[in-house]
This record gives structure tokens, C-alpha cells and sequence, in this order.
């Protein structure tokens, strides 16, 4: 058993400098022209470039070629989850595709930290949150944790409550982010493992039809901020390594150092 690759490239906000906007297609720059906020218009456009980058080299193809889409499910509007359009027929039948078709990746980002995981041969989610003294931990708790994971925060000394959450939510958004459904779920549905136990889902909300074998590593950013990532196998492959602690083989690489190349 060889378990499932995923690369894991982080970057960060200070990254975001103009020479990258070549990447961008007419919707991305759309998207980023519109955007008000300038932390959050140089996260996208962070985000934008080293996927980009990241899945170019994977692929075989110049990074603004990479056919990235946006298509919300609710409005078909160009703003939904972004995912890797399939490779166009380039010939007659029987021609090989443009490029190797499915690659599975997953962006995330939260104050200056940005991150795209990559993986080969299931669905991969990514998250990280970053950590900050004026968080409102109870409220955020009670919209994102069960009734058994409320009772176990709250049996923690106050300080070490904000790290407890942020682990668990970091857990669950990239659960549900390898799921492909983000935030349509409840997150008081999912239940996950405590904060010092090895990452696992125990208990799935009702209304998902689907419940692969999903694998987890917890990770943390710059040596403070928790992430997490998922990754979902289902069919033939969902029982592979399952229970190995080499089941899931994360690379983790520099973002920042790969953009800077780009834009030198």
C-alpha cells in the first residue's frame, strides 16, 4: 500500500505583487479588480497564481493556461468552489487528452496565510485558521460544535480554549471542503476527534448520501496557525491503507519561494 500523494504549498499574503496578474484569466481579474478589501484582494490573487503555478507543473501546462473554473450550484454565477475543468478532445478519437484529468486540489487562506494542496486519486480539502486574541471563541463554538464537543471545550481552562476550537474547526472545514459541500452542511453535524487525539470524523450529518474513507493530517502554519487537510476516497480504492499511519503521504513545499521565481 502505497498510499495517496498530496502536495501542500503555503505562501503568504506580503507574496501578492503585480507581475502575478498575468496569470489571472478575464474572470479572475474581475474578481480581483472587484474586490475592496486589500488583504482580501491579495489573498486571491495569491491563491489564483500558486494554484496555477502549482497545477501548470503537475499538468504539463503554462500556469495561465491551467482551465480553472468557478460556477456556484444555487446561481451558476462565476464564484463557486474552484475546481479543474476536464481536458478539452484535441484531436480524433482515440487522441490522448490535453493533460493527466482528474487532479483533486483545494485552496485556503486566513489572515496572511495561503495554501493549495494537490493530490492524485481522491478528493482533497484544505483549511487553516489563523490565530488571534480578539476571536469570540463561545460564539463561533456554538454555531460550529456539537453538544458532545461544547461539553469537552468547556471542561478546558479558558486559555486553552481558542487553540481547542481552532483545531476542530480547522477538522471540519477541510472535511467538508474534501466533500465538495463547504459550509451546506452544518458543522455542528459533524463530529471530529478531540484536539490531542489523531484527526478522524466520528459521526457524519444525516443528510450526506456519501461517506468515503477520509484520511486527515493536522498541520500548523508558520508555527502558530492550525490547518488541517483531508482527503476522500471512495469506490474500489477507499479501503486502501486504512488504518496505516503511511496512508496518507504529505509533502509540504514553499509557496512563497515558487511565486517569487515566477516574478523575478
Amino acid at each position: 500500500m502505497t498510499g495517496h500523494p498530496v502536495q501542500v504549498w503555503w505562501a503568504r499574503l506580503e507574496d501578492a505583487r503585480t507581475g502575478l496578474l498575468t496569470l489571472l484569466d478575464p474572470v479572475e481579474r474581475v474578481r480581483y479588480e472587484s474586490t475592496v478589501d486589500p488583504a482580501g484582494r491579495g489573498r486571491f490573487l495569491v491563491g489564483c497564481a500558486l494554484s496555477r503555478l502549482v497545477l501548470g507543473e503537475l499538468l504539463g501546462l503554462p500556469p495561465a493556461d491551467v482551465p480553472l473554473r468557478r460556477v456556484c450550484p444555487r446561481c451558476g454565477g462565476p464564484h463557486g468552489k474552484v475546481h479543474l475543468a476536464p481536458p478539452p478532445p484535441d484531436g480524433p478519437p482515440g487522441t490522448p487528452p490535453a493533460y493527466d484529468f482528474p487532479v483533486a486540489f483545494s485552496v485556503t487562506h486566513s489572515g496572511a496565510s495561503v495554501g493549495v494542496a494537490v493530490c492524485r486519486g481522491g478528493e482533497v480539502g484544505l483549511d487553516v485558521e489563523e490565530c488571534r486574541g480578539d476571536m469570540d471563541v463561545d460564539s463561533a463554538a456554538r454555531v460550529a460544535l456539537s453538544d458532545a464537543e461544547l461539553a469537552a471545550l468547556y471542561a478546558r481552562p479558558t486559555p486553552e480554549r481558542q487553540p481547542a476550537f481552532l483545531r476542530t474547526w480547522t477538522r471540519k472545514e477541510a472535511v467538508l471542503k474534501a466533500l465538495g459541500v463547504g459550509l451546506g452542511v452544518p458543522l455542528r453535524e459533524l463530529e471530529v476527534s478531540g484536539p490531542e487525539q489523531s484527526p478522524a470524523v466520528l459521526a457524519w450529518p444525516d443528510r450526506l448520501a456519501t461517506r468515503p474513507h477520509m484520511s486527515m493530517a493536522d498541520m500548523v502554519v508558520d508555527g502558530m496557525h492550525p490547518a488541517t487537510l483531508a482527503v476522500a476516497v471512495t469506490g474500489a480504492r477507499a479501503g486502501e491503507g486504512q488504518g496505516e499511519a503511511g496512508w496518507l503521504r504529505v509533502t509540504v513545499h514553499d509557496g512563497s519561494e515558487a511565486l517569487a521565481a515566477y516574478d523575478s
